[in-house]
């Protein structure tokens, strides 16, 4: 289970407490890989990454190596982390602090990218795909999908 990779996205719904709902095909991972056990922190794309805690740890632990030039990506990441637990509604609570860096409203899309997920704002997630397409294709992407 070591070596799960998160793939798909999800349309899901913050709640009035902010907090939400790990779907269904995420969960019996996540109870194998960490217990539950997850830490959530900024990304610059203006998401939020949820990652299992020893994803998280073996993250972090390459951040701490980081030379002090690249303080202010360090502190992005390892500064504005906070562990969270998947409670027993299947729900994760997202900080005030991080849903409003991150511009979180309502609807959210969930993305597996890797060892881990992604909290997008459903129209900032759009706008950020739409984008993505507008731009030309990488060569070495190109020529593995096309």
């Amino acid at each position: 289970m070591s070596d799960y990779v998160f793939q798909g996205e999800s349309a899901l719904t913050l709640d009035g407490k902010g907090r939400v709902t790990v779907p269904a095909r995420f969960r019996d991972a996540l109870a194998a890989l960490c217990a539950g056990q997850m830490t959530v922190t900024k990304h610059p794309s203006r998401c939020l990454l949820l990652f299992p805690r020893p994803a998280w740890i073996e993250f972090r632990a390459k951040l701490l190596q980081l030379p002090m030039g690249q303080e202010a990506w360090r502190r992005l990441f390892v500064g504005s982390a906070m562990d969270v637990e998947i409670d027993g509604g299947s729900r994760v609570l997202l900080s005030p602090e991080l849903r409003q860096w991150a511009g979180l409203g309502k609807d959210l899309m969930l993305l597996g990218n890797g060892s881990r997920l992604e909290v997008w704002d459903r129209e900032r997630y759009l706008a950020n795909e739409e984008a993505t397409l507008a731009g030309p294709m990488p060569d070495g992407l190109a020529n593995l999908v096309l």
